[in-house]
């Protein structure tokens, strides 16, 4: 039997939004601390979240000097009466005005070049200052230096140039703190046009081919700081053209609105455009500008065109512009409703996102994780893609087909979803060797990535698969109709294998399926080894990457491939709230198909309710004592971290395997999938006994939330049929659900599962919209208390700013779960660490409280809502979506070390080094060439941390769709 695919799907990392505050060049000693006998170099970051009455403060520490730190304590001063209340990551004290944060056991010392960070919160009244001077260990240590201001000043937004003509670029740069400008750099995306190093800063692109481009500049400083300007999107057309902006008009009912027009080069001679509707809504019409005149002078000014709306019209219409010997030019226009203004804003930001020039798309229409190319979360490039941007992508298109009546793109992008992350016949060929009363080959799971590869145990009995023989009866085929977590949208890492082929090299052009995650939950996305999901040992060692995870006697070419059920079941999500929007147009058989693929996914997602050897759930302790499962009775009935399927990349060798996860996490459960795929009809699964087991896990998912509900109300991390995914013993009095054993922070811990507010946000939503559609008493009890506990923790500023939670902390346990009479949880808790302003999550808890409000009637759910929408459209709108800057202290683990078996060696396809020595970085040199990179080196040289504003797909889509939500249900 083969080597395991044990992934770990996703985890994220969330720190605290800051603010920074530039620290005074003239630095005075406050209070100075303790004197050492060492000498200290030290630099010391500090930021505020303020709301007005108090305010959290963060702290980072970085080590400048030569040899390890070890102890530390930092004192600063306020000039206020900023009172500490409570703080975190270090023991803090206040005297007077003087703050002191002494290290924790756990972070005590600080590496050379390495930084640590605390946090803590304040109280104030009048003016809160930020303090001037920090100490470590009685040393004054520097602050902060400011990155350059950059500004693109040429061309203009929306410019048009012809191919083959320059394209003139122009920037201007400040430095700050008495530094200089050295150099600034024109990218267009992450390619290097040009550069200039004297003032004026400009440059002539040349031959930029067709198509649309996202241009910024970049300045660089006497003091290794860099700074980027906001991108600047233009066109380079193919020949005479009309362009037409914006692509895409809302319009309310009984007003107007213009879109300009203009050509892509100098006639020779007057040009005559017109501008008629081609398709859609009859009740929008152009009511001036429907001829327009174009001369040799004024070709390049684009020219007004307004379109009316009538009184009682809804729904999208399509408005060509067309000229002789020009290509045409089409715009999308959108009746809305009178006084819908928070459609309107749906669809402006849902244009930016569709607009080429802004990022968000591979050439393939695929969206890629982020904009920005330098991001380390769960996929480790922002060009890399994940299972659950294609989900958001479907749930995207659903509502803007509900506005605009237009069901091509949900249909679209479901179709995109299937031909690019669900594995093709070819991607998984031997699957008709699957045997399902012998699916896997047990290897247990190991708490550090140094104890890997795990030995595979052929003599561990797993449990008989109960639904592959009903999967095959109902869709005649033996594959799996599952997304695979993770592609490298752009073939960066160079595997090259796309849909149908194995891997074949870095000249490969298009998606690649890779993978990361495999050794435990202690291994960050730091500590990760990527591989490809098909080795054929043409990459890394010997055995391709295989032995890095598994021991065995040898080693077969296998693909395997790994399932995010969250992203599933939100695909699912989608597909029921197309459908029901669609039907109350009267379009219900254009999204019909699309729906039918959609009841498929969940059916084959139920292997996510599987434990991962098919083991029996309950009291499930010795990997050959827990009893192999039979029938139903490995079923947990919740959505768990992840399923997966491999097999023999040779066609006669023989093989393939399933598996499921013993580990169910609070955030990744879905009841509103769950109730769509049992109680509405368009969803039923075909399969025989589907439809009975989400209905089962409908209720299941409802009791998992009660259980994990703490005291205040938040809710905790989950359970696990595997402790330590090994079927270790638990501590005793561990508490029990069905079995399943009580787990803080299931399946990963650095960070912690259960830290992020993000998970709340997303798992009550769907409760939230369970509740909405079916009244369910059970989903209100739930929310009755979340909701509660989650405003109590919002601050809506006057100015409209606002913070919500980001980091939680935990403490306790649940009480063992009893059906019939519920625990009432009095020793789980939890408290906020810290709070944020990311707008991502902040977006998926407005739609939380949004449908929440619309069948509870609860008025304060609705106000911070609102509060919540308006606070991002007025404060953090930009040129291509809703974003906020991000300090990223981790970032200092760029040079984490990667565990690798001594002795162990081999090669990334573009030849970077696999052994022993290999860190985060030196398995992907690619960042190095990355245009923000010099962030990172000037972070690992002791400089400040680094502020990103990322634009991630699954956050600007979740803020469209929370403001199309808004509109629907409260507005």
């Amino acid at each position: 039997m083969p080597a395991l695919s044990r992934s770990r799907v996703k985890w994220r990392l969330r720190t605290a939004l800051v603010v920074a505050l530039a620290l005074p060049a003239a630095l005075t000693i406050a209070e100075a601390g303790p004197a050492r006998a060492a000498a200290v170099q030290c630099g010391v970051d500090y930021t505020a979240n303020d709301w007005g009455s108090g305010f959290t403060a963060n702290v980072t520490i970085t080590n400048r000097g030569t040899a390890a730190l070890d102890g530390w304590t930092l004192t600063y001063a306020y000039a206020g009466n900023q009172q500490l209340s409570n703080g975190w990551s270090a023991a803090w004290s206040q005297s007077g005005k003087t703050v002191t944060a002494k290290n924790m056991d756990w972070n005590r010392t600080i590496a050379a070049g390495a930084a640590v960070s605390a946090g803590a919160n304040f109280s104030y009244s009048g003016t809160n200052a930020a303090p001037t001077a920090f100490s470590v260990n009685g040393t004054l240590c520097a602050g902060a230096h400011q990155p350059p201001l950059t500004v693109l000043t040429s061309p203009a937004p929306g410019a048009v140039f012809s191919a083959g003509a320059a394209v003139p670029m122009a920037a201007t740069a400040a430095a700050a703190d008495g530094a200089t400008i050295t150099k600034v750099e024109f990218y267009s995306d992450t390619t290097l046009l040009g550069s200039d190093t004297t003032a004026p800063y400009t440059f002539n692109a040349t031959g930029l081919a067709a198509g649309a481009y996202s241009l910024y500049a970049k300045a660089y400083d006497s003091q290794n700081a860099s700074g980027e300007s906001t991108p600047v999107g233009i066109t380079v057309a193919a020949g005479a053209s009309l362009i037409a902006t914006p692509a895409q008009l809302s319009v309310q009912q009984t007003k107007t609105g213009t879109f300009g027009v203009k050509l892509s080069t100098a006639p020779s001679a007057n040009v005559t455009a017109t501008v008629a509707r081609t398709a859609g809504n009859t009740g929008l019409s152009v009511t001036s500008g429907a001829s327009l005149t174009f001369t040799p002078a004024n070709w390049a000014t684009a020219q007004q065109v307004t379109v009316a709306a009538d009184a009682a019209g809804t729904g999208a219409a399509t408005f060509t512009v067309t000229a002789p010997g020009h290509t045409q030019a089409q715009v999308t226009v959108t009746e809305l409703a009178a006084g819908q203004d928070y459609d309107a804003r749906f669809l402006e930001l849902y244009q930016k996102i569709n607009d080429p020039a802004s990022g968000y798309f591979s050439p393939e229409g695929i969206p890629y994780h982020s904009v920005e190319t330098l991001i380390v979360e769960a996929p480790d490039q922002g060009h890399e893609t994940t299972s659950e941007a294609y989900s958001y992508l479907i749930w995207l298109q659903a509502m803007y087909g509900k506005i605009t009546g237009d069901w091509t793109k949900f249909n679209g992008a479901w179709d995109t979803m299937e031909k690019y992350m669900i594995p093709t016949h070819a991607d998984q060929p031997t699957n008709s060797f699957y045997n399902a009363s012998k699916p896997a080959t047990y290897a247990p799971e190991w708490d550090l990535p140094s104890q890997y590869p795990a030995q595979l145990d052929p003599s561990v009995t797993a449990g008989s698969d109960p639904i592959a023989a009903e999967l095959k009866s109902a869709y005649g085929t033996d594959d799996i109709y599952g997304m695979h977590w993770l592609q490298d949208v752009d073939n960066v890492y160079g595997y090259g294998n796309s849909p149908g082929k194995c891997t074949a090299g870095p000249t490969d052009t298009g998606p690649s399926y890779i993978n990361t995650f495999q050794r435990g939950p202690q291994e960050s996305v730091w500590e990760t080894v990527p591989q490809p999901t098909c080795d054929d040992f043409q990459y890394g060692g010997r055995n391709g990457y295989l032995d890095l995870f598994t021991k065995d006697a040898s080693y077969a070419k296998q693909w395997k491939f790994t399932d995010a059920p969250d992203a599933d079941a939100r695909a699912v999500q989608a597909a029921y709230w197309a459908d029901v929007w669609a039907k109350e147009q009267g379009k219900g058989a254009t999204v019909a198909t699309t729906v039918g693929k959609a009841a498929k996914m969940g059916d084959y997602l139920r292997y996510a309710m599987y434990d991962k050897y098919f083991k029996k759930v309950g009291n499930c302790v010795g990997p050959s004592t827990c009893p192999a499962g039979s029938g139903k009775n490995s079923s947990e009935y919740l959505l768990t971290w992840y399923y997966a399927w491999g097999g023999a990349t040779d066609p006669s060798a023989g093989w393939a395997w399933r598996i499921g996860s013993g580990h169910a996490h609070g955030g990744y459960q879905n009841p509103m999938a769950a109730y769509a795929l049992s109680q509405y009809a368009d969803l039923k699964p075909k399969s025989a006994t589907g439809q009975a087991d989400w209905a089962t896990s409908l209720g299941r998912q409802l009791e998992f939330y009660r259980w994990l509900q703490s005291d205040e109300g938040a809710i905790s991390g989950g359970a696990t049929n595997s402790w330590q995914g090994r079927y270790a013993t638990p501590p005793a009095g561990t508490p029990t659900f069905y079995g399943m054993y009580y787990d803080e922070a299931p399946v990963y811990h650095d960070p912690p599962s259960n830290q992020w507010f993000g998970f709340q946000a997303w798992s009550m939503e769907r409760v939230a919209e369970y509740y909405q559609q079916s009244g369910s008493a059970a989903a209100k009890t739930v929310l009755d208390k979340w909701v509660s506990w989650a405003l109590s923790k919002t601050t809506v500023n006057p100015d409209g700013t606002f913070l919500i939670p980001s980091t939680l902390h935990w403490s306790g346990a649940p009480d063992t779960w009893n059906a019939a009479s519920p625990g009432a949880n009095a020793g789980l808790h939890v408290t906020v660490a810290d709070y944020t302003n990311d707008v991502g999550v902040a977006a998926a808890y407005a739609k939380t409280l949004s449908y929440y409000a619309a069948k509870s009637g609860n008025a304060q759910a609705k106000t911070v809502a609102k509060a919540l929408l308006d606070g991002m459209w007025d404060h953090n709108r930009d040129a291509i979506g809703v974003a906020v800057p991000e300090t990223r202290t981790d970032y200092s683990r760029f040079n984490d070390p990667v565990s690798v078996p001594s002795g162990w060696t081999g090669t990334m396809p573009n030849g970077d080094a696999i052994n022993s020595a290999s860190t985060f970085s030196s398995l992907r040199s690619f960042y190095k060439n990355d245009p923000a990179w010099p962030k990172i080196e000037a972070y690992l040289a002791g400089g400040a941390a680094p502020s990103f504003t990322y634009h991630r797909f699954w956050a600007q889509a979740d803020i469209a769709m929370a403001m199309g939500t808004y509109a629907e249900l409260l507005e």
